[in-house]
């Protein structure tokens, strides 16, 4: 799967989605991708696999049960296995779920 392929997995779920970030302000919920560092398969010497490793924020005014489901069942579709954690940000006031997954070739 590539980054774009990732992208348009999760405008699937009908929130507003943007890299790093969006250019004006939003209503959420809505999500952010980012891609946070890689962990490449290293082999004689040389990069032998790509393996990259990114996080899906979504965020949400109230803990949105509706909304982690749709994104966890677009993840789950396209077999992506996923990590998540949630924060609270106080001065946001806004929840932030966070999904961490790896894409490998992409």
């Amino acid at each position: 799967m590539s980054q774009d392929e990732l992208m348009n997995l999760l405008k699937a779920t009908g929130y507003p989605v943007a890299y790093s970030h969006f250019n004006s302000d939003k209503s959420p919920p809505y999500i952010v991708l980012l891609y946070a560092f890689s962990t490449d398969l290293i082999a004689e010497n040389q990069n032998y696999v790509d393996i990259g490793n990114y996080q899906i924020e979504l965020y949400t005014a109230i803990k949105d049960l509706e909304a982690e489901k749709k994104v966890q069942d677009k993840l789950k579709e396209a077999k992506l296995p996923y990590s998540k954690t949630e924060v609270w940000i106080k001065e946001e006031k806004l929840y932030q779920i966070l999904y961490q997954i790896q894409i490998i070739g992409g």
